[in-house]
C-alpha cells in the first residue's frame, strides 16, 4: 500500500476531559482503570470490543496463569480479587473444585465479562466499548499527550486527558506517540498465535479413566504424537498446552499454533482468524477420533481473534533482562513480583520452544521504570508491551502480571494527578506504600525506598 492520499481537514466533537484515560480493557486495563478511579481520578476505559477481558475473553485463553511462586501467592491485590469474584459467580460445582486453587484456574468467559463490567462500574470508571484509538495528539514539545482521537460508530471524537495508560497489549498509543519499540526476535520473528476454543458435550470422568489406563499425561503427549504420525494432525506442537475444565461437560482448549501472524497488522489477524478456525476444526476431529470422552464433543465457541503472545516492546527507562529474571533481582522501585517461567513458543513448526523456570518460592522484582516509555512524561505502558528483552517478555506477558502492572500504573496516575506532576515526578516510596495498602505483595523483606527504620541496612 504505497499509494497515499490526503484527507480533507475536519472539525470533530470534543468529549469531556478524562483525567486518566486507559486504552485497552484486558487484565492490565481493567486493573489500571479500577486503581485510578479508586485513587480519586476521573477515569475512562476505552475498549475496541463490546466487553472487557482481553485474551481471556476475546481469544478464549482457557485459564489464568499462576498467581503463585509454587509456594505462596505473589500476585495479589486487584488481580486476585477479580479472579476470586469470577470463582464466586460460577456454578457451585466449579466453586467447590477451584475454591483453593490459585494456579491455572479455568476461565468461564461469560462470567468473567460480567465480573469485569461490575467491577469497573463499582469503582466509578466510565467505560466506552466498540472504540479504537485513531490518533494521538501531542503537546508542542512532544513530551506529553494532550488527548486521543477515537473512532467508533458515532464517528470521530477528541478526548482530552491529563494522563494516559496504554494497556492495548500492542503498545498502540506509545507507537502513535513516537515511542521507540522493538518487535519480535533478531530476525523479526514473532511467537505464533493460538486459536483457543470451548468444547461442550465432553465426558470428563471418561477422559480421566483414559489417562489412567493409557498412562498418557493431561497434555496428551503420546496421543498427539500418534495422531501426527498418522497424519491426523500437522507437524508442530507435540502436546496440548491446556485443557481447562469449566465443568465435567465443558472444557477450554489451548492447542496448536498459527504461524507468521503480526498482531499489529489487520491483514495478518484476518488470515490468522481464518486459519485458526480451520485448525480448530481439524483438532476437533482429532479429539473425537483419538481421545475417549470427546467422542461427541461440540465446538460451541472459538476466539474472536487469535491469542497473541507478542508484538511491540517499548523502550522504557529500564529494560528488564533475562539476567534479572535468572538472578531473581529486586529493584528499589519494584511495583510487583513475577515467578512465571520464560515461555517462548516456537516461531515455526520446526523450531524448539524455550522454557526457563525459577525455583519454587523464588520471584524477581518488576521495577516501575519498565512502564515509563522514553520521551513521554504522562504515559504508562502496562502489560505485555512493557520494557523488557524478548526472553523476559515471554514471562511477563501473562494475565496475572498484567493485573499487577495495571494496578501499579493506575495507582501512579492517581498520585501524579494529585501532585500535579508527570509519571516520573511521583514519589515511588509513596506509590509502593499505596500498593502495599491495596494488598499488593512486594516481597517478605520489602520496605519502601526511603522508609527504612533507623539502623536498617540501606
Amino acid at each position: 500500500m504505497n499509494e497515499q492520499m490526503t484527507l480533507p481537514s475536519a472539525r470533530i466533537p470534543v468529549a469531556p476531559e478524562a483525567e486518566v484515560l486507559v486504552i485497552g480493557g484486558g487484565a492490565a486495563g481493567v486493573a489500571a482503570a479500577i486503581a485510578a478511579a479508586k485513587g480519586g481520578a476521573k477515569t475512562m476505559l476505552v475498549e475496541q470490543r463490546g466487553f472487557l477481558g482481553g485474551m481471556g475473553t476475546v481469544a478464549l485463553v482457557p485459564a489464568f496463569c499462576p498467581f503463585t511462586d509454587k509456594r505462596k501467592p505473589i500476585i495479589r491485590g486487584i488481580g486476585m480479587e477479580l479472579m476470586e469474584r469470577m470463582k464466586q459467580a460460577c456454578e457451585p460445582a466449579y466453586q467447590a473444585e477451584y475454591r483453593e486453587t490459585l494456579d491455572w484456574v479455568p476461565i468461564d468467559p461469560e462470567v468473567l465479562k460480567r465480573v469485569y463490567d461490575d467491577a469497573i462500574l463499582e469503582a466509578g470508571v466510565t467505560p466506552l466499548y466498540h472504540s479504537f484509538v485513531y490518533e494521538v495528539v501531542l503537546s508542542e514539545d512532544r513530551k506529553t499527550i494532550k488527548g486521543v482521537v477515537l473512532v467508533n460508530k458515532s464517528g470521530r471524537s477528541f478526548v482530552p486527558c491529563r494522563y494516559v495508560i496504554d494497556c492495548s497489549g500492542d503498545g498502540d498509543v506509545a507507537a502513535l506517540a513516537g515511542v521507540p519499540f522493538h518487535k519480535g526476535g533478531d530476525s523479526g520473528e514473532l511467537q505464533p498465535g493460538s486459536m483457543c476454543y470451548l468444547l461442550a458435550h465432553v465426558d470428563r470422568p471418561r477422559f480421566k479413566r483414559f489417562l489412567e489406563e493409557s498412562g498418557d499425561t493431561g497434555q496428551l503427549h503420546q496421543t498427539v504424537e500418534r495422531a501426527m504420525a498418522e497424519g491426523a494432525l500437522p507437524e508442530g506442537r507435540k502436546s496440548i498446552s491446556g485443557l481447562a475444565w469449566v465443568s465435567d461437560y465443558l472444557v477450554g482448549v489451548n492447542f496448536g499454533h498459527v504461524f507468521g501472524v503480526d498482531g499489529t497488522r489487520a491483514e495478518d489477524l484476518t488470515r490468522g482468524a481464518i486459519e485458526g478456525r480451520r485448525t480448530a476444526q481439524r483438532q476437533l476431529e482429532f479429539f473425537r477420533r483419538y481421545v475417549p470422552g470427546f467422542e461427541h464433543a461440540h465446538l460451541v465457541a472459538s476466539g474472536e481473534q487469535l491469542g497473541i503472545r507478542e508484538t511491540r516492546r517499548i523502550e522504557g527507562d529500564y529494560t528488564l533482562t533475562v539476567d534479572d529474571f535468572l538472578e531473581a533481582r529486586s529493584f528499589p522501585d519494584d511495583i510487583a513480583r513475577n515467578a512465571y517461567y520464560i515461555d517462548i513458543h516456537l516461531a515455526t513448526s520446526k523450531s524448539e520452544m524455550t522454557f526457563n523456570h525459577l525455583p519454587p518460592g523464588v520471584s524477581h522484582g518488576v521495577p516501575y521504570r519498565v512502564m515509563l516509555p522514553r520521551g513521554i512524561d504522562n504515559l504508562w505502558v502496562a502489560g505485555r508491551s512493557a520494557s523488557s528483552d524478548r526472553a523476559v517478555q515471554g514471562s511477563l506477558r501473562v494475565m496475572p502480571n498484567c493485573f499487577s502492572m495495571g494496578q501499579a500504573s493506575g495507582t501512579a496516575a492517581a498520585l501524579a494527578l494529585r501532585g500535579g506532576t508527570g509519571s516520573r515526578g511521583i514519589s515511588v516510596p509513596e506509590l509502593q506504600q499505596r500498593l502495599l495498602e491495596q494488598d499488593v505483595w512486594l516481597g517478605e523483606a520489602f520496605v519502601p525506598a526511603g522508609m527504612q527504620q533507623e539502623g536498617d541496612a540501606p
